[in-house]
Parts: structure tokens; C-alpha cells; sequence
């Protein structure tokens, strides 16, 4: 099976032809191209099968020859300086490739369907196409050069998908402020990278490791400065893995389409970081400070994405923090050494996000049909709520992946979020309590999503699911302690407004508290909805579900999100190793640690799993306690009564949500900071240069030229072209030097 190795440097390019022949089409023959323009995802689609079925044929033997191969070829070749270009196939390289495959495909056969109304749609595939070439040379890159290369590229891509309506101003800002954020890690990356090479002289991976770890053994080089290359290698990782604290651009990059987010922003791109740092994990492992500072960075993150995903609003926004926080776990494990760990979180999460991503853009996608095209809209929970009734199979696919990602089993991230828990208790109590706390409150703000979107009333309407109208009903309060109680009649334009505008006031977690909508305000929302058919003509009544090439790839992500858990199933039995991930990384495994041999024992492994998914249910009861919708009756009002007259209590609960409540809805006031620290005085400074160079610097010349102008304005007017008078002033002036000569001279 060597020569399947052999021809492995073919992957990145497979897909390499479709962009390019989009592009030559749209250049040569732009109105057959664009009139033919539905037949392009099927060859990208087609390529990159084919990309998977190379794939999988290479982690079968991954698995079954625990083998790894390297190839390359000379490109600079010097006295003192060689560079190679090459590709590397291990375990990770393998893993990586079935997971951006995959994932991959989906996404492309859903994009198919949502883009198809799009003008930007062989845009959108030749982006995708050329976004994959690259993420795929990333990952069988062979040395730290041909890594930063396709780095770049995939920050490229990234910047135009997220940039793909670039012409509304809030996607054009969220371009702009991921392409910065991540070129502050980028620089770093770019010094560790040539730290390195001075120190080793190699950019290839095994002779860079070796010589290494061979210095530092023999107290060679100086160990500070070997720290600040790896610290300043991690900080590439960090911005592209959307790490503390540069992590504040992927929330905004949400701005982009949802197959964008589904692909970049859930398993590949923010993934490169996480690649990036099990890729020189060999180098990290034998300087303590670099691995202290990734398990922190990764603590931290995990903490922050959990507390500022609890009230966002925008769906994709909530589930961006989500993504930060597990990428956090990720790195957490990676710098506890539990590289296995790791990977086996990295593969659930990717599939498990995935589903939730594309699920959410079912909804998106069925929203528009109410409210047109308006993400303030379509993405806004506030107007969700319902959709049980109307997405039914979209409701169960992020309900999966709901419960995926609060880690229930037997689910996928059940299994690895679990062992990143239990490896924590033996590298810090204090991590470990933490880890374990966000996990309830993933759970939380994970079925905080589910329940305001799928459960409840449809909110737009603000009618029961049968489209009847009914009496009187209650609903939970949205728009503050006011509520709708204090809409009159006459505020039917009002109402529009309220309901239209960012909603950038402060609205609390939840509000228990009932309002009976009276009829009156019933005609108001029948005006209301007279004046959104207005503005949106190609609307109709309700949600609907998605077409089937936009189901197809949930249900696939569904059987990935059930059943890819089981790869890891930590147990071995008589004569058979039921652990398939152990075996697929043992190459991995053998090159970082000396006589592995991690086993559980039943006893072990339930008792974890019994608390760990106790936390994920009181997370789940909480969620629903506190957003279950609430119908009229009379028990459930006085209820609600009675748990609203708790006089001091009450207040200093509201208190403590409030400040809960500012802390994660103005994103941990992170960006705010880096607005008045970094941008504010950045530009203030540039205004003060600008002063003093247009001041100083080219006012001295410019005053010399000013004066000189005066001087000879002034000096024009004397001559009146007579010799006579030249020659009397001429004298006059000789006199008068004369005069003062004659004087200074008598003086002394």
C-alpha cells in the first residue's frame, strides 16, 4: 500500500481546477457561465469526494500499519541553506483530512441549495473550492515554511468568505477586523517560525524536533529565548483558533453566509490553530512555561466563551462562542499533554457544531421566508420561538446536536469532553473545577438556544401554532419589565420600529412576569403585519422547512454526531482493542510519551460520567426552568405571583442577573477596551504625527519658502531700473558702513 503514499502530494491540488476554470469562465465567457452557473457545484462536490475516498484509504492504513511517511523536494538549495518542499502523512495529517472531507462535502451540497438565489454564487464556489485547496496543503504540509504559506492562504479565504456581501458596511467592518486580529497573531508566527530556524538551522519538522530537544537536553541554547519562540509560534494559534485574547473577531465573522460558519468557523479554519500546536507538540512538550501558558490561554478562553455566549441574542452568535469555548477546551487538554484527548474532542466537536451550524442556517433560512432578508431578523432569537411545529427535522437535528454538545450520552462529545474533564483532576484541582462548572453552563446556554428557538410561541406572529386566534395568552416579556402592556393603539409604526430595530437596549435574561394581550393590541399586530407584507412581498405566513440538499447533510451529520464518539471507546476487551482512535494515533503516541498505557476500568469510567452528566442536566433543567414558555392559567400565574414577591430577594437576584446579563451581552466589554485602548489612541496618535509632520516637519521648509517669497515681493518695489538710483543707494549704504566702522574703531 506504499504507493498510496507515493501519491498523496496530489490531495491539495484536486480541487485546484474548479476556481481557476470559474475564474477563466467568468473572464472569457461570463454570460454562458453565469447562465450555467448551478452546474459548478457539482464538480466541486464530485473533487472533492474524490479527495475523501484518498483520504479514507490513507487513515485505513494509518490504522492498520501505524506507519508515517514523509516526501520531498529540493526547491532552494545554498551553501549554508536548503529549503524543501514536501508533504507528511501521519495520524494527525490523516485525521485532519477526514475531517475537512467530510465536513467539507456537507457543507457544499447544503450551499448548493442556500446560495442558489445568491448572485454571488460561483463567487461563493470558487472561495470554497480555493479555501480547501489551501486548508488541505496546510495540513500535509511537511515544514514550517510551506505551513505559513498555506496559513496565509487560509487567512485569505477566510477574509473574502466573511467578506462575501461585502457591500453592507457591518460585513466589510467584520472582514476588516478579523483580517487585523489575525495578523497580529501571524507576525508572531512569522518571528517564531525564524527564531527557530536560527536556533536549529531546519525548518522540517523531524530535524527541527531533534536538534531541538537535543539543545535544549544539553543546555545548548538559551532557554529564554527558546521560550519566546514558542511563545510567539502559540500566538498564531491563538488568533486563528480565536483564543483570549484575540478571539474577538469570530463572533462578528458570523456576518458571512451560514455554510461559511458551518465549515471555517466550526472544523477547519479555527481548527489550523489547534493543528497548528499538535503539530509541534513535540516542541512544546519539553518547555513547561509554553505548555503552563497553553493550558491558561485555554482555561480562560473556555470560561469567557461560556459566560458571553449566556445572553447573546444572534443565533449564530451564540453558537460562535460556543465554538470559542470548545476550542478552548481543546487547548486545555493539549497543554494539560493530553494530546490524545485533544484530537478526539477536536473530531466530536467538528461534526457535532457542524450539525448545530447548518441546523441554524435551516432556521435562518426559514425565517426569511417571514421576515425577508434581514439578519437583525431571520438571526435574532427574539423572533424565533415555535418552529417545532414548522422545521420538524430541523428541530430534531439541533436538538442532537444540542445534546452532543452538552455532553450526554452516548452522544459524541460525550466521550471526549469526559476525558478532557477526568485528565484535568490530575493536572490542577483548580482548572478541573472550572472545566467542570462550564460544563453545566454549556449545557444552559446551549438549551437557552434550543428552547428560544424551537419552543414556545412563534414570535413574529404572536399567535398559537394552529393560526388561530385565541382570547387571551401569555408569553414571556422580550422588550423588558414593560413588556407589550404599554403599546396603545396609535403606536402601530412604533411597534414596527421596536420590533425591527438591533434590539441594542438592555433586555433582562428572562422574565417570568405575565402580560395578557388585550384584542386592541391584536388589531395593532394585524396592522403590523399589514406593513411587514409591505416591505417584504415575497413572504409568507410561516416558517417552512428547508429543501432536501439542504436536509440531506443534517441527517449525514447526524449519524457522524450518534455514532463517531465510538472510535474512542476507551475499553479493551478479551483479545480485542475496542479503542480504534488509540491505534490510529499510536505513531503520535509512541513519538511523545514512553510506555503509554492509558486504560479505564468500569468502576473508573461511570463514576465520571455520573457527575459529569449530572452537571449537564442540572445545566438542561436550569434552561428550561428559566425560558420554558409559559401559557395562561390560572396555577401557572399564581406561580408566578408568588415567586415575584420575594422583597429583598427578589431585588438582589435581579441585581446579580443584571450584572450577568451586561457582562455577557456587551461581550465581557473586551471589545470596548481594545476600541478606546487600541484603536482610539492608535488614532489619536496618528493625528498627532500627522500634526507635527505637516507642522513641523514640512512647515520648517515650507516657512523658509513663505519668507523667501515675502523677502523678494518686497525687494521688487526698490528697483525702478535708473542706474542713478542704484548707485545712491549703493553709496548710501557704503556711508553708512563707514559711519559704523568708523565709530567701532574709535570706540576701541
Amino acid at each position: 500500500m506504499e504507493h498510496i503514499y507515493q501519491y498523496a502530494w496530489i490531495i491539495p491540488f484536486i480541487q485546484l481546477p474548479v476556481p481557476l476554470l470559474i475564474g477563466v469562465g467568468l473572464l472569457l465567457f461570463p454570460t454562458a457561465t453565469k447562465n450555467l452557473r448551478r452546474m459548478w457545484a457539482f464538480p466541486s462536490i464530485l473533487l472533492l469526494s474524490i479527495v475523501m475516498i484518498f483520504s479514507m484509504k490513507l487513515s485505513i492504513q494509518q490504522i492498520l500499519s501505524s506507519s508515517i511517511y514523509q516526501y520531498l523536494w529540493s526547491w532552494s538549495i545554498n551553501n549554508d541553506f536548503s529549503l524543501e518542499f514536501g508533504y507528511l502523512i501521519d495520524p494527525l495529517t490523516s485525521i485532519m483530512l477526514m475531517l475537512i472531507t467530510t465536513v467539507a462535502i456537507m457543507v457544499l451540497i447544503y450551499s448548493d441549495n442556500y446560495m442558489s438565489h445568491d448572485n454571488g454564487y460561483l463567487r461563493f464556489f470558487a472561495y470554497m473550492s480555493f479555501f480547501n485547496t489551501s486548508m488541505l496543503g496546510l495540513v500535509t504540509s511537511s515544514n514550517l515554511i510551506q505551513i505559513y504559506i498555506f496559513w496565509e492562504l487560509v487567512g485569505m479565504c477566510s477574509y473574502l468568505l466573511i467578506g462575501f456581501w461585502f457591500t453592507r458596511p457591518i460585513v466589510a467592518n467584520a472582514c476588516q477586523k478579523a483580517f487585523v486580529t489575525n495578523r497580529v497573531g501571524d507576525f508572531g508566527l512569522l518571528l517564531g517560525i525564524l527564531g527557530l530556524y536560527w536556533i536549529t538551522g531546519s525548518f522540517e519538522f523531524r530535524d527541527l524536533f531533534e536538534i531541538f530537544h537535543n539543545l535544549i537536553k544539553n543546555n545548548e541554547v538559551n532557554f529564554l529565548f527558546c521560550v519566546l519562540c514558542t511563545f510567539l509560534i502559540f500566538a498564531g494559534a491563538v488568533a486563528k483558533s480565536a483564543q483570549f485574547p484575540l478571539h474577538v473577531w469570530l463572533p462578528d465573522a458570523m456576518e458571512g453566509p451560514t455554510p461559511i460558519s458551518a465549515l471555517i468557523h466550526a472544523a477547519t479554519m479555527v481548527a489550523a490553530g489547534i493543528f497548528l500546536v499538535a503539530r509541534l507538540f513535540p516542541l512544546f512538550i519539553v518547555i513547561p512555561y509554553t505548555m503552563n501558558l497553553i493550558s491558561f490561554i485555554g482555561i480562560i478562553t473556555v470560561l469567557l466563551g461560556v459566560t458571553l455566549a449566556l445572553a447573546q441574542k444572534d443565533i449564530k452568535r451564540s453558537l460562535a462562542y460556543s465554538t470559542m469555548s470548545q476550542l478552548g477546551y481543546i487547548m486545555l487538554a493539549l497543554g494539560m499533554g493530553s494530546y490524545r484527548a485533544a484530537l478526539f474532542h477536536l473530531i466530536t466537536h467538528a461534526y457535532s457544531k457542524a450539525l448545530l451550524f447548518l441546523g441554524s442556517g435551516s432556521v435562518i433560512h426559514s425565517m426569511e421566508a417571514i421576515v425577508g432578508y434581514s439578519p437583525d431578523k431571520s438571526q435574532n432569537m427574539i423572533f424565533m420561538g415555535g418552529l417545532t411545529k414548522h422545521v420538524p427535522i430541523t428541530k430534531t437535528a439541533f436538538f442532537i446536536g444540542t445534546l452532543s454538545l452538552c455532553g450526554i450520552p452516548p452522544l459524541a462529545c460525550f466521550w471526549s469532553k469526559d476525558e478532557i474533564l477526568n485528565d484535568s483532576w490530575l493536572y490542577s484541582p483548580i482548572f478541573a473545577s472550572m472545566a467542570w462548572a462550564t460544563a453545566g453552563l454549556t449545557a444552559f446556554y446551549m438549551f437557552r438556544i434550543y428552547l428560544l428557538t424551537f419552543e414556545g410561541h412563534f414570535n413574529v406572529h404572536f399567535q398559537n401554532y394552529s393560526g388561530k386566534k385565541s382570547s387571551s395568552f401569555y408569553s414571556i416579556s422580550l422588550w423588558g419589565k414593560d413588556g407589550l402592556k404599554t403599546i396603545h393603539k396609535k403606536q402601530n409604526f412604533r411597534l414596527f420600529t421596536l420590533l425591527t430595530k438591533n434590539h441594542k437596549e438592555k433586555d433582562p435574561f428572562f422574565s417570568k412576569k405575565p402580560y395578557q394581550i388585550e384584542e386592541n393590541f391584536r388589531k395593532m399586530m394585524r396592522s403590523f403585519r399589514n406593513i411587514t407584507d409591505f416591505y417584504n412581498q415575497n413572504t409568507s405566513s410561516y416558517p417552512h422547512e428547508s429543501d432536501n440538499t439542504m436536509l440531506f447533510p443534517l441527517l449525514v451529520l447526524i449519524l457522524f454526531t450518534l455514532f463517531i464518539g465510538f472510535i474512542g471507546f476507551p475499553f479493551n476487551q478479551e483479545g480485542m482493542d475496542l479503542d480504534i482512535l488509540s491505534k490510529w494515533l499510536t505513531p503520535s503516541i509512541n513519538l511523545l510519551y514512553q510506555n503509554y498505557n492509558k486504560s479505564i476500568d468500569w468502576y473508573e469510567f461511570v463514576t465520571n460520567a455520573t457527575f459529569s452528566v449530572s452537571i449537564a442536566f442540572f445545566g438542561i433543567f436550569l434552561a428550561y426552568f428559566l425560558y420554558k414558555p409559559l401559557y395562561s392559567s390560572l396555577q401557572n400565574l399564581d406561580l408566578i405571583n408568588s415567586f415575584d414577591k420575594r422583597g429583598t430577594k427578589r431585588i438582589l437576584w435581579d441585581k446579580i442577573l443584571n450584572v450577568i446579563y451586561d457582562w455577557s451581552y456587551n461581550r465581557g466589554y473586551i471589545d470596548a477596551f481594545y476600541a478606546t485602548s487600541l484603536i482610539w489612541s492608535i488614532r489619536r496618535l496618528a493625528e498627532l504625527v500627522h500634526f507635527f509632520d505637516r507642522q513641523v516637519i514640512d512647515g520648517i521648509p515650507n516657512g523658509f519658502g513663505v519668507t523667501s517669497f515675502f523677502i523678494g515681493e518686497s525687494i521688487k518695489y526698490v528697483g525702478g531700473g535708473r542706474i542713478s538710483s542704484y548707485l545712491f543707494l549703493y553709496l548710501f549704504y557704503v556711508l553708512i558702513f563707514l559711519v559704523i566702522y568708523y565709530f567701532l574703531l574709535f570706540k576701541n
